[in-house]
This record gives structure tokens, sequence and C-alpha cells, in this order.
């Protein structure tokens, strides 16, 4: 996901996509490690898209406090 569409979603939502692109990111590193993950780069784009949730929920909540 882009920056600028996570910077739409409310707070609940961000965690939500959280938890989910963590749960999808386990999935994959166990399907990488049993060798049946196809595209490794998956991993990468994932590891990226949960820090990126993270950054933004960051400054979500950086600024409500």
């Amino acid at each position: 996901m882009k920056p600028k569409e996570l910077r739409e979603l409310s707070e609940d939502e961000l965690r939500a996509k959280s938890e989910q692109l963590r749960e999808e990111l386990f999935a994959s590193q166990v399907r990488h490690s049993t060798g049946q993950l196809e595209d490794t780069a998956k991993l990468r784009r994932l590891r990226r898209d949960v820090a990126r949730v993270a950054t933004v929920l960051a400054q979500k909540l950086g600024r409500t406090q």
C-alpha cells in the first residue's frame, strides 16, 4: 500500500491492517522455509508494508497526544 492510502485510514483500521499484514508475513515466512513460496520478493514487500503501517500509525498517535 502507498503511504497516502494509509494516511486516509483511521487508527482502528490501521491496527487491523497491521495485524493482517503480520499474519500474512508469518504465513509467507513459513511457506518460504518449507520451500513452497515461489515469489520470495513478497517477503520484502510485506516487511515494508508492515513498517509503513507502523510509521503512519505512530504519526497519527503522535498528533493526537
